[in-house]
């Protein structure tokens, strides 16, 4: 420590008995000479030289006096420094020097040695012997390598310092660099000090913190005697825990900040090596460190343990661990740093975004953590050259393994672990979660708890169907806290705390509180869903659709960055229940969800009753919040009341079309005109005036299209079309027979959905490829005299046919084998029926055909339909089974030989070949074996 006087002698009684002592020595050796009138005129002077050198010495003494520039002065300065040193740290001397100072000799000054106190550790780093241990980490240790390798990279020393940066230790760009030392007990400032003075590449500015610290005047007096001006003493009587020093460190004016536990010795050549690859395009949006931790990673039982588990691979690695020998020799990326951190200032505060967890501890998670999730920021370790401890670090290596740590009390410990759980279920993409990215099937979001209980029967279908995945994301805070929503799901409220997969609680509110503006909860919601998203890849976000505004804004962009393709879905309230068939889908299937885009197309003329007993079905049907086009295709005829109806039709749903012929066109004009796709996603529904849809008409849509055309599993190139309607008569028969499906399917199963041969004209969805097919080929073979039309289909009454559009739709798919999916329920109920209105084939004068109102017009399903399907559920594709035109069960490769054999198609090939064409055209190109 070097001499110290009494610590209870204040600085000025000391000068005070000094003086005296002086004065009092000169007075008694003149006393046998001279009366007390000279000895009042010795005070009178005494006094007077001591008030002017008092006033130079207050002056000189200013804060705001650099000590060092004032060349004029020097005698006074000189003396300055002298008592400056007595006053901060006063010395024991003897009488005989008090007076030789006085009178002009020169004072020794105050070295750092001198005062200086050193942390003596009697520690040796232990070795591991534990071979089981050893095997752990340094295969795990292995395996994160190897993955970074593939990945963001791992450069070593060499390689970093070769690579371009933008700061240069040379000029002209010499970053400014404030470093910033946190100190309570230990004993470490000197050896710090000490070492960032001569550092390669000097510091702008040095801290010493001192908050709460019973050691706070010792500390006080090292940094005095250092007496520079870049090193600055900062102190409190209040301790600000971890985060006090990043709180100082938002008033930095530097462009870098090198923050360092007290246990933290720097080598000589660490701020030109941080700030080098800090300087780097790679890694200038980063924090760099030389102590890290990787968080555990996932047990077998899908749980996740502490990170202080013993004898765990899945419990982390500390890097480096001279315990395992596992030394750092080339750069790899953490979950968090630990003792030190380096980063741009611009960074430092988003370290606040949120509200910490605690400010008790776990400030180097939290600062990793926030970085990752708000700026996209990694953390890394910084290797170093094993034979220069100047690239350490930590040049004495011995002291961030002492007992003093706040990690080895249990009450912090636990708190630590909760800490990291809270940051993995809120979105930190840990090195686990990067090396093994998720895969599920869903993943709900609520706001509030009445979204909870909206969405609680889907999330509830999808996690009790054999081979699903999905969780459920909860606001959390005052939206939505998680034990109420563990309740609405009759969960028991340690599911909000339990270390597995389950539900998430953002705690939004509780973290950055309540606020009037929308922007806190926007980036609260997108920055974790962003990283959730990230981690579990779910095929599909699903949420209502009445959500918060920018709730659903943040949740569209945390979508939308998922390489791997996540729809966000927005469900009506109404329809959830409605959708439960949703988790009976293909996993492959699901994230085709947004794909498709079916529009509605109505043909009407003059029939406005007939119209609007349509148009208010489709607008009582169940919707799943997709964008629906609307189309009314009129003729040149049409009436007025029907125009005004169309006029002043609102539909919600999506954009309302208008077309009117200006030509008559017919019947056959009007509804092949009536739709064409503008892509391959793009399918048309055809519904004539007098059809009336099911509620349920649009759900059965959506569910056969991602059941048996969206799932990539799946090949059935057959299909051309979905009919909303079960015929009760076989049509193309001349007898027209009954026909009953759920009979003739009873020994399959009775109410199985079919293919048939027959495309279906009273409420049927057409797909886009086919559509553009038909388009080309009524193109080549319409003819106004049906006996022109060279296809004569073998005992079907469609070769009389005039004028319909469907008789060379039948030709087109019987020709090339094609089918269209049929419903098939209970007492012929179905998604559409046929009010058999008269119209341009009903009740025609030209057609001798009397039709039976009663063999067309069919129930309308009321109910959901899937509980009416086989298993409740659509069967596979591969068990369907296929009719031909006559209702006769044949497979799909018999229809395809038996339009084959006629050789009647536009193209001339083989028995054993069908005409193949161009789906972008439709245009026929080439015979192709089936």
């Amino acid at each position: 420590m070097g001499l110290s006087r009494n610590s209870n002698m204040k600085s000025g009684d000391y000068l005070e008995g000094m003086l005296s002592d002086y004065v009092g020595g000169k007075a008694k050796l003149r006393a046998q000479k001279s009366g007390s009138a000279r000895l009042v005129t010795v005070l009178t002077c005494v006094q007077f030289a001591f008030a002017v050198y008092a006033t130079l010495l207050l002056y000189f003494m200013s804060p705001s006096i650099d000590l060092r520039t004032k060349p004029d002065f020097s005698w006074a300065t000189h003396i300055a420094h002298q008592w400056k040193q007595y006053i901060v740290t006063p010395h024991v001397v003897s009488h005989y020097q008090q007076a030789n100072s006085l009178i002009g000799a020169e004072i020794p000054p105050i070295s750092p040695s001198q005062v200086c106190e050193h942390q003596k550790i009697d520690f040796v780093q232990k070795k591991s012997n534990d071979a089981v241990m050893i095997n752990l980490k340094r295969k795990l240790y292995q395996e994160v390598l190897d993955f970074q390798s593939k990945t963001v990279g791992t450069e070593t020393l060499a390689e970093l310092m070769s690579m371009k940066s933008k700061w240069d230790l040379r000029g002209p760009n010499i970053p400014k660099i404030t470093v910033i030392l946190n100190h309570f007990k230990r004993k470490t400032l000197c050896a710090q000090l000490d070492s960032l003075l001569h550092q390669t590449l000097p510091f702008h500015h040095v801290w010493v913190l001192s908050f709460g610290s019973p050691n706070e005047q010792s500390l006080k007096r090292i940094v005095d005697i250092y007496n520079n001006s870049r090193i600055s003493f900062i102190s409190s009587s209040y301790d600000f825990k971890y985060y006090g020093r990043f709180q100082m460190a938002l008033q930095t004016e530097a462009d870098l900040v090198y923050i360092l536990d007290d246990d933290m010795i720097p080598g000589t050549k660490m701020l030109q090596i941080l700030s080098h690859v800090a300087g780097t395009e790679k890694y200038k949006n980063s924090v760099l460190g030389s102590i890290g931790r990787i968080l555990p990673f996932r047990q077998k039982d899908f749980s996740f343990p502490s990170y202080r588990k013993f004898r765990s691979k899945e419990a982390g690695l500390y890097l480096p661990d001279p315990a395992y020998d596992i030394n750092i020799d080339r750069v790899v990326q953490v979950d968090f740093l630990s003792s030190s951190w380096f980063l741009s200032s611009e960074l430092v505060k988003t370290l606040f975004t949120e509200t910490p967890f605690t400010f008790m501890t776990g400030e180097d998670l939290h600062l990793s953590y926030q970085l990752q999730k708000y700026r996209d920021a990694g953390s890394f370790v910084l290797p170093v050259d094993p034979k220069d401890k100047e690239t350490w670090g930590d040049s004495e290596h011995r002291l961030a393994y002492v007992s003093e740590t706040t990690v080895i009390f249990k009450g912090i410990v636990q708190v630590r672990d909760d800490q990291w759980w809270k940051a993995l279920s809120t979105g930190y993409v840990t090195q686990w979660a990067a090396m093994y990215p998720q895969k599920i099937d869903a993943l709900f979001y609520a706001h509030s708890i009445e979204e909870v209980k909206a969405l609680a029967p889907l999330l509830e279908k999808f996690r009790s169907t054999v081979g699903k995945k999905a969780y459920i994301v909860v606001s959390g805070g005052n939206f939505c806290p998680c034990e109420d929503a563990a309740a609405a799901f009759s969960w028991p409220k340690a599911a909000c705390k339990e270390r597995r997969f389950k539900i998430f609680d953002l705690g939004i509110g509780a973290l950055s509180g309540l606020s009037k503006s929308e922007v806190p909860v926007l980036q609260a919601v997108y920055a974790s869903m962003k990283g959730l998203i990230k981690i579990h890849n779910p095929s599909m976000v699903i949420t209502v659709a009445d959500i918060d505004t920018n709730v659903k804004k943040a949740l569209k962009m945390a979508s939308e960055t998922n390489v791997n393709g996540s729809k966000l879905v927005l469900l009506p309230r109404p329809s959830v229940p409605k959708v439960l068939w949703m988790a009976d889908l293909r996993s492959t299937a699901l994230p085709n969800w947004n794909r498709m885009r079916i529009s509605v197309n109505i043909i009407t003329q003059n029939r406005v009753h007939s119209v609007t007993r349509l148009l208010n079905s489709l607008r009582n049907a169940y919707y799943v919040g997709d964008e629906i086009p609307i189309s009314f295709n009129m003729d040149s005829k049409v009436d007025e009341a029907t125009l005004k109806l169309v006029n002043s039709f609102d539909w919600p749903h999506g954009p309302k079309i208008l077309r009117r012929r200006i030509i008559q066109g017919g019947l056959i004009r009007a509804v092949s005109e009536s739709w064409y796709p503008t892509s391959d996603d793009d399918f048309g529904l055809l519904l004539e005036d007098d059809i009336e849809v099911s509620p349920y008409y649009y759900l059965w849509i959506k569910y056969a299209l991602l059941a048996y055309h969206y799932d990539p599993q799946i090949s059935l190139p057959e299909l051309s079309s979905i009919s909303l309607y079960t015929p009760r008569l076989v049509e193309v028969v001349k007898e027209r027979p009954k026909w009953n499906a759920t009979e003739f399917f009873k020994y399959i199963h009775p109410n199985t959905p079919y293919l048939h041969q027959l495309p279906c004209s009273w409420g049927a969805v057409f797909f886009p490829k086919h559509w553009r097919e038909f388009y080309v080929y009524m193109n080549m073979r319409f003819t106004e005299d049906a006996k022109q039309n060279p296809v004569q289909i073998p005992k079907s009454r469609t070769n009389g046919w005039q004028a319909s559009w469907k008789k060379f739709l039948i030709d087109m798919m019987y020709l090339r084998g094609y089918v269209s999916l049929y419903p098939n329920f209970p007492n012929q109920q179905s998604f559409s029926t046929n009010h058999m209105e008269p119209g341009a084939h009903i009740s025609a004068k030209d057609n001798i055909v009397k039709h039976d109102k009663t063999d067309f017009e069919v129930p309308l399903l009321k109910q959901d339909f899937k509980t009416l399907l086989p298993n409740g559920k659509l069967p596979p594709a591969s068990k369907l089974p296929s009719l031909n035109l006559f209702n006769q069960a044949v497979s799909l490769k018999g229809l395809k030989s038996a339009g084959a054999k006629l050789k009647q198609d536009v193209l001339e090939c083989n028995p054993t070949e069908v005409v193949a064409v161009n789906h972008e055209t439709g245009l026929p190109s080439h015979c192709a074996k089936f």
